[in-house]
């Protein structure tokens, strides 16, 4: 993913991709790309994820 975006603009872009592809009119011709769109923000937001739970743990061990 090229661009930087927040956890949360990843989170919204998808959100609008799965309403798209749970309407009643999917785009067929689009489809891949939005699938293949959605893994790319799935995989960011996971990746994420996991750092601030890296980050949060230091912070903690340094408490104790």
């Amino acid at each position: 993913m090229a661009e930087k975006m927040s956890y949360g603009e990843a989170m919204q872009e998808l959100e609008g991709i799965l309403s798209r592809l749970r309407g009643v009119d999917v785009d067929i011709d689009s489809l891949a790309v939005d699938v293949k769109r959605a893994t790319e923000l799935i995989a960011y937001c996971r990746q994420r994820l996991a750092g601030v739970e890296e980050e949060v743990d230091r912070i903690l061990q340094k408490e104790e």
